[in-house]
């Protein structure tokens, strides 16, 4: 029987090992250091700080994809920081907290701040309620625009709104509508043109006119030539009369 040998393995080479080369990080960039005058903060001018851009959102409506979008500006042209007070958006201002007083009869138990009623700005805001700042709105339309015509009042110079006192200032007297909240006065009318009328020195045809508009809508009017404490202003308040609106 003839013996089968294996067939000798071939020759391996021993191996040889290949060197390799391993890849070194690159050296990084870094970015050249910013002049010092692009690293502080632009200064924000007066001018800038006082009118700010009006800002703008964005608002989600109804679709398919839910991608419609609206823009709506909330801050119009000359409008007032102050929200609306008293359930009217014509009138701004802001709510104030439950007035009280030492002195029995003043206090205000819903204050309001008005600083604009209908467009027409306060030169000082008002402290009054709600019953009185509607009154001031009616007359401001039904009132005071009719009588100046086609000259635009932009501002009421208020010469007192709240204020704990007896009337006139006469000591002993009961206590003033201003200690209420409910009566405002008005020495002066600023038209668009810059020019001022006060009461004192400009009593003209269009005053009188929007002061007699004024009757019924407040429940006091006094004025020039009323009693003598008013001469220089006109006095408004909401105080009910048993006989109906006290006019002089």
């Amino acid at each position: 029987m003839t013996t089968v040998r294996p067939r000798p393995r071939p020759f391996l080479a021993e191996a040889v090992a290949v060197p390799v080369q391993v890849a070194t990080a690159a050296p990084m960039l870094r970015p050249r250091p910013r002049p010092d005058g692009l690293n502080r903060a632009a200064p924000v001018t007066e001018a800038a700080a006082a009118n700010p851009p009006p800002v703008v959102e964005r608002e989600r409506r109804g679709g398919l994809f839910g991608g419609l979008f609206q823009r709506r500006e909330r801050a119009e042209q000359n409008a007032p920081a102050d929200g609306f007070v008293c359930g009217d958006r014509a009138i701004r201002g802001e709510e104030l907290a439950r007035i009280t007083s030492q002195v029995q009869g003043c206090g205000i138990e819903e204050p309001v701040r008005v600083t604009q009623v209908d467009g027409i700005r306060l030169t000082t805001p008002a402290t009054i309620d709600c019953t009185t700042a509607a009154a001031l709105k009616t007359w401001i339309n039904d009132g005071l625009r009719p009588a100046f015509g086609r000259q635009e009042v932009v501002e009421l110079r208020v010469a007192a709104s709240y204020i704990c006192r007896p009337r006139n200032n006469v000591r002993g007297a009961k206590i003033s509508e201003h200690g209420r909240g409910k009566a405002i006065d008005i020495s002066g009318f600023i038209l668009s043109d810059g020019k001022e009328l006060s009461v004192e020195g400009n009593y003209n045809r269009q005053m009188r006119r929007a002061y007699r508009a004024a009757c019924g809508i407040f429940g006091t009017t006094l004025g020039p030539g009323s009693d003598g404490y008013h001469e220089d202003h006109l006095h408004f308040d909401t105080a009910s009369h048993r006989n109906g609106a006290y006019c002089r």
